[in-house]
């Protein structure tokens, strides 16, 4: 008999922990189930064609990780800037796109922009100048980074331990769902789409609402673009599954969502 008290009560305890648990990751979630972060990478011309007027006409925001050479900021700044004042954000994913030539499968890599022969000031320069470049488009002093390629070190040298000043926070490519006591804001996990259907996104979705965790897509082309790329109809699948479930799912852009974590994570509570 004294055993079945001691097991009713631990089990007891270990819901009460669980429902705490529950309750604060829904506060940090803007008081809902998850949150759901939707990311674009390389500043292409779909994310204009495409991307923005699909989530402005749910009325949906986003993030845009722009590459600052890229010819489509150039070419479309006035675009850019409308996207910004439409609630998107125009995150940094560097002046050049440097990633690490020397791992395997990196034969795209130019010589004049391999990460492994930066020095990390010149990464950190390069960053530092972007955003700059984003600021004069949008007028921001707050936004994230997106690691090109997912490449973190040069060298041995974490280069974005001289940049957590200028960033609310960065994205990484590792796949994952996690509370937000989880999240490393310096290696934010994503899961990146490539050819995936509207089914298995809107699954990863299901599952953050279960957990009560953060899910960030990674996306490059919608539509074409890109040969990473997800079907256009899959896309606007999910975007309206997200759109149906807003009471219980907060969509917002990655520097919000990270700000409520940085919040949570020193202790403050989430407004």
């Amino acid at each position: 008999m004294k055993n079945i008290k001691v097991n009713i009560l631990t089990f007891v305890l270990i819901l009460i922990y669980l429902s705490q648990v529950k309750a604060q990751n829904n506060q940090v979630w803007n008081n809902k189930q998850c949150a759901v972060v939707l990311t674009y990478d390389d500043a292409i011309d779909v994310d204009l064609d495409n991307v923005v007027p699909a989530l402005d006409s749910l009325k949906l925001k986003g993030t845009f990780y722009l590459i600052g050479s890229s010819p489509v900021i150039n070419k479309r700044l006035n675009e850019w800037r409308l996207a910004a004042k439409h609630g998107h954000e125009l995150g940094n994913h560097a002046l050049f796109h440097p990633c690490d030539g020397s791992l395997p499968g990196r034969s795209f890599v130019s010589p004049d922009h391999d990460l492994s022969k930066y020095s990390v000031n010149r990464a950190v320069d390069e960053i530092r100048i972007n955003n700059t470049l984003l600021k004069a488009i949008d007028g921001k002093d707050k936004r994230t980074f997106a690691y090109p390629c997912g490449d973190l070190k040069i060298g041995d040298v974490y280069f974005y331990n001289q940049l957590k000043n200028d960033f609310v926070g960065a994205r990484g490519v590792s796949p994952g769902l996690q509370t937000a006591a989880q999240v490393n804001l310096d290696n934010i996990d994503c899961y990146m789409i490539n050819g995936q259907s509207a089914g298995y996104m809107i699954d990863l979705v299901k599952k953050a609402q279960q957990s009560h965790t953060l899910l960030v897509f990674l996306f490059h082309g919608v539509g074409g673009g890109h040969t990473i790329n997800v079907d256009l109809k899959e896309h606007s699948k999910l975007l309206h599954y997200l759109k149906k479930n807003e009471k219980d799912i907060w969509i917002a852009p990655m520097v919000d969502v990270a700000e409520k974590i940085k919040a949570y994570q020193a202790g403050g509570k989430a407004k």
